[in-house]
């Protein structure tokens, strides 16, 4: 199948064919590619013998977490409701499934993962299945454990995990004048299905700011929003205006991101820079569509299908579709559901991730975890920066955006005519800071300085506005 936007992507007899929470359907894109965001404005190319790199020269590895909320297993509490609009379909037996993911399990996961410096993006659902709201009650749960699970996610998620809502509920959509659910029960009135299809920008926009304030309610700040489902599929312009209005509405996110879309195949996963304008002026704008590789391979949406370490990286480290995409210097960001993860307490999903990190830090010595927003930034760092070369000592930079861990490959010149190099400075805002040199390039951290051959590997913190890269 050439393209799995986030999930699997299929179309029935004409008919859009649900495949269950978190997963795609077939809606028909009306003669769109299935990527037609405009990119927006760019500057010139690079100069020859200057190439912007991966951060430190290593490929970023992410993890995203859907489904995941405070308290509420959705997939108990959502499958009958899907199971209303599709009475042949999801036969799960629900009721055996547990109501609650424990914050004992937060807390184990994200500490292991803390531990070993792991990031990426973690969910949380304003009003996950119409139980409750996360910013008022979530009835079956005190308050005090409802404040108990909040602080968790801020104390102990939020420095390693980008926090995104999935909409408002991940079920029903909820007509946002009165914070009720439409009374119609058909899939143009649930998020995961029909309705976002020929809403407008501002339309998308003014529900993603809903459930952007509600999180902004409980204290946690949110860059980016996922989509649940197939929200966005018949409205990809508008999904990713909407989000690059919402996001700076609500949290004046500098770089707003999203993810939607999810590739397995040939095509390539970097993140696509968007709607990208006023890269010369004060206020510059741009969203960025971050793109999964893997399909969810631990434990399933609803926690009842095992997944295979195989399927990511195998015992022999050299295949799978990690490898392959790692090999390629293109992000691995890997997909998967909450309640796969915890796999109705067996930790299947958990067990099955660990093994896969294990693989991967003894497979490849060039990963970095990062961010979902990290990565955002980076990229819009990558393609949106001005970069020219006045004369061979000086590389000059204009971005729009700043960066950590910005790396650059400057060719010094000809082979056989190399240009001595004792030092390299950047020169910004009438502040000069010296590289450190170092001889392993495995080492390359911001303020440092790699001598490749007749090149130089340059990591540094890029500024916002002008600066200079001076070899002397």
């Amino acid at each position: 199948m050439a393209l799995v936007n986030r999930r699997s992507f299929m179309q029935t007899a004409g008919a859009s064919l649900a495949l269950g929470l978190g997963m795609e359907l077939g809606f028909p894109l009306k003669g769109r590619s299935a990527l037609s965001q405009e990119a927006g404005r760019r500057p010139p190319a690079p100069p020859a013998g200057v190439a912007v790199l991966n951060p430190g020269d290593r490929v970023p590895v992410s993890l995203i977490i859907d489904d995941s909320t405070c308290l509420v297993n959705l997939a108990h509490f959502g499958i009958p409701q899907f199971q209303e609009v599709f009475p042949d379909q999801y036969r799960q037996p629900w009721k055996t499934l547990p109501r609650e993911i424990p914050d004992r399990f937060v807390r184990k996961f994200g500490e292991w993962c803390g531990e070993r410096g792991i990031k990426g993006k973690y969910s949380v659902i304003p009003y996950p299945a119409c139980v409750g709201w996360l910013d008022r009650e979530l009835p079956g749960w005190s308050r005090l454990e409802l404040d108990a699970s909040l602080d968790l996610v801020r104390k102990l998620m939020t420095p390693h995990w980008d926090i995104h809502p999935e909409m408002v509920s991940h079920t029903w959509v909820i007509d946002t004048s009165t914070g009720r659910p439409y009374p119609e029960r058909t899939a143009e009135f649930m998020e995961n299905w029909g309705w976002s299809a020929g809403k407008s920008t501002d339309q998308l926009a003014e529900y993603m700011s809903f459930a952007l304030r509600i999180l902004k309610n409980v204290g946690l700040t949110c860059e980016g929003i996922t989509t649940p489902g197939g929200f966005g599929t018949r409205a990809l312009p508008e999904l990713a205006q909407g989000v690059l209005e919402a996001g700076r509405d609500v949290f004046r996110a500098e770089i707003p991101h999203y993810f939607r879309h999810l590739f397995t195949d040939e095509r390539s996963v970097a993140p696509r820079v968007e709607y990208a304008s006023g890269l010369d002026g004060s206020d510059p704008k741009c969203v960025v569509s971050i793109v999964g590789c893997t399909g969810d391979w631990f434990g399933g949406w609803d926690g009842l299908t095992p997944g295979s370490v195989d399927a990511f990286i195998t015992s022999d480290l050299k295949h799978g579709r990690l490898p392959d995409v790692i090999r390629r210097n293109e992000p691995a960001i890997m997909v998967c559901h909450w309640p796969g993860l915890y796999f109705n307490g067996e930790e299947i999903g958990f067990k099955i991730f660990q093994e896969v990190a294990r693989r991967l830090q003894e497979a490849f010595d060039n990963l970095i975890w990062m961010k979902l927003s990290e990565i955002a930034r980076y990229w819009a760092a990558r393609e949106l920066t001005r970069i020219e070369r006045p004369s061979p000592v000086q590389v000059a930079l204009f971005a729009p955006f700043s960066c950590p861990q910005f790396t650059v490959r400057i060719k010094l010149g000809e082979p056989d005519h190399p240009a001595p190099v004792n030092r390299v400075e950047l020169r910004a805002e009438g502040k000069t800071t010296r590289f450190a040199d170092i001889a392993v390039r495995r080492q390359l951290k911001s303020g440092t300085v790699h001598r490749d051959g007749q090149a130089l590997v340059v990591c540094f913190e890029l500024p916002k506005g002008s600066s200079q890269l001076v070899l002397l």
